[in-house]
């Protein structure tokens, strides 16, 4: 019963002239900004890579499974940024692999604040096994035959605005809508993200890291993340996140040393598939290189 209502939430998606949201969810989001925002790229002052992998839906047959990873850096000439992001991403008969390198460029202001743009540029493969769909009606033409690796060239664009203590971006990952099957009915759609939050010092052991993510395609609901995180002694994050009318969930984060950080989260659903799974779980694990740099704050907490 369970595979059934998954094959045909996939059969909705990719079958029907619909435009929804794909790419993936993270709870921990704010620590996956280059994903979705070039301009993200060397905003650390550093040498940063991250990696995330999310089970979504735990217990849940063909459920969504996401591992980003990405790795970005100033140059030596620091108004320049350059990054690399590589996402694995599968749900049901479909796997997506992403490869994407970044761009960005930066104006410094005398208050140290900084405004970057940045523009990304790669390549989705997508394999969809359309035969493993359960269907009601034999032999329908739009799923005969599989999609073996079809590469989707993209491009994205963005702008980040960062200072000591407050953060703000805006972003399209995927600009172009190209087809997952040259058939015109099944297309990636075009995604628009905001991005910000800030750090508010309560006293000298405890910061607070509010932020908020929103997500919008064309057609579909907005999807917005709220996570709030309290930062003791500059060690260890313990947060809570809402995303609205889909889940709700907590995350911890221990800054081992001042340059590697490992984190885990849960999430669990707050509408009717909640029934059908175990929730959602997320782990995540962030080094900066410093390689001696001076002026550099370590640990970053955006």
């Amino acid at each position: 019963m369970k595979k059934s209502i998954l094959m045909l939430i996939c059969f909705v998606c990719l079958t029907t002239y619909i435009k929804a949201q794909q790419d993936a969810h993270f709870t921990q989001y704010f620590d996956n900004t280059l994903f979705v925002n070039p301009a993200y790229a060397g905003s650390r002052g550093l040498l940063n890579i991250t990696s995330i992998h999310r089970e979504q839906w735990a217990g849940f047959e063909g459920r969504p499974r996401s591992t980003t990873f990405s790795i970005h850096s100033p140059l030596k000439y620091e108004s320049v940024g350059l990054g690399l992001t590589m996402v694995a991403d599968q749900t049901g008969p479909v796997k997506q692999n992403m490869f994407y390198a970044d761009f960005s460029y930066g104006f410094k202001f005398k208050n140290k604040s900084k405004l970057v743009f940045g523009i990304k540029g790669g390549m989705n493969m997508i394999s969809i096994e359309k035969t493993s769909l359960s269907t009601t009606v034999e032999g329908d033409p739009k799923l005969l035959l599989n999609v073996i690796n079809n590469i989707n060239p993209n491009f994205g664009a963005g702008i980040f605005y960062h200072s000591k203590k407050f953060f703000f971006g805006v972003s399209s990952p995927k600009i172009l809508e190209q087809s997952y099957d040259d058939t015109k009915i099944a297309l990636e759609r075009r995604h628009y993200f905001l991005i910000t939050g800030g750090v508010i010092t309560l006293n000298s052991t405890w910061k607070l890291r509010p932020s908020i993510q929103a997500k919008y395609a064309v057609g579909a609901p907005l999807s917005l993340d709220m996570s709030c995180a309290g930062i003791y002694n500059e060690k260890l994050w313990l947060g809570a996140t809402y995303r609205l009318e889909a889940a709700v969930g907590i995350f911890v984060q221990y800054q081992i040393s001042n340059q590697f950080k490992v984190g885990l989260a849960t999430d669990f659903g707050t509408q009717k598939l909640r029934s059908y799974n175990s929730g959602t779980l997320e782990a995540l694990i962030s080094y900066d290189f410093k390689f001696n740099k001076a002026g550099i704050r370590s640990p970053r907490f955006f």
